[in-house]
């Protein structure tokens, strides 16, 4: 490779088809692939312009102090809650991710998962392939139409999720820092005055500090004992423990979780409740989503040397 190319770091694995155009393109540095990372870091790291991550690895501030020379931290995603922003804008340098390309994705896994705590599809399933259907008849469940979606945010994915609820004849009520005028929606100032009004709470919102155990146990309480959770946002904004205890007394009447406080790790006390289905954080894991966010890893790393600007950068209000 020409030592004229730029130098970038990816800090975790990555889609085969995305790692092949890094290394036709720049020069790469793979650190999760080398037996000591911190002499790669010791040895190269002056010359790293821009770092690839993801929502899982990010970019710690101890990372970013190594590399004098870094111009942007590129994610592969949407999720930055695991790059220290405050350390990269100290230093002004770009973070982008990947917006807009897993709304629909993520919103079509969002209703999968309602539908299945709803009409308990998962349970379903086991009860046939265990013969009880020969000799007992399968309990009634819960009917979408007429009951209230509250959702908690109203941003990209959240809106292509409440466009879904509706579809299905549900009323969509939602919290926000502000309200959306401009949407038929009813919205609430307080989350839990959202829950009290909700048959079904959809988490949608970023991770970070700011949504840290958003739903606390008072949320679980305000949502009931028929109410249902519905989590493809991150694990931290709920408080697990408290979610377990809710469940496993009753106070709600079920959750679809596709994301956890310690991933992989899930509790048993979730994975032994029928009133619980459990998915491995993959929201957005569709072939089409993944290439798309592949495609602008690499046009915000093309448009970084080209123009010195990313396309997408983040927010600065983002935390």
């Amino acid at each position: 490779m020409s030592d004229t190319k730029p130098l970038v770091l990816s800090v975790g694995p990555l889609l085969p088809a995305l790692l092949s155009q890094l290394e036709q393109h720049y020069q790469l540095l793979e650190l999760w692939r080398c037996e000591s990372p911190a002499t790669l870091r010791a040895e190269q790291g002056a010359d790293v312009q821009a770092l690839v991550t993801t929502g899982v690895h990010g970019a710690s501030a101890h990372l970013i102090e190594q590399l004098p020379a870094l111009r942007a931290i590129v994610c592969f995603g949407v999720g930055t809650d695991a790059v220290d922003l405050k350390a990269a804008r100290a230093r002004g340098i770009q973070v982008s991710n990947t917006p807009d390309v897993l709304n629909d994705c993520v919103a079509d896994v969002a209703m999968a998962l309602l539908l299945a705590v709803a009409r308990q599809v998962v349970v379903a399933d086991r009860f046939v392939r265990a013969g009880r259907w020969e000799a007992e008849r399968f309990g009634l469940t819960t009917a979408l139409g007429g009951k209230t979606c509250g959702i908690v945010g109203m941003g990209s994915i959240d809106q292509a999720i409440a466009r879904r609820a509706s579809a299905f004849g549900m009323q969509v009520n939602y919290s926000s820092r502000t309200p959306k005028p401009q949407l038929a929606y009813t919205y609430h100032d307080s989350l839990l005055t959202l829950a009290e009004c909700s048959d079904f709470l959809v988490l949608a919102v970023p991770g970070g500090s700011a949504t840290d155990g958003l739903v606390s146990r008072q949320v679980l309480e305000a949502l009931g004992p028929t109410g249902m959770l519905v989590n493809v946002a991150r694990g931290s904004v709920v408080d697990q423990y408290a979610l377990i205890d809710a469940l496993s007394n009753g106070r709600i009447a079920g959750a679809a979780l596709d994301v956890f406080a310690d991933e992989p790790h899930v509790p048993a006390a979730l994975r032994e409740l029928d009133t619980v289905v459990l998915s491995p954080n993959v929201a957005s894991g569709t072939k089409e989503t993944r290439q798309a966010m592949a495609d602008r890893v690499l046009a915000n790393l093309a448009a970084l040397f080209a123009t010195g600007v990313v396309l997408h950068p983040v927010p600065e209000g983002a935390q």
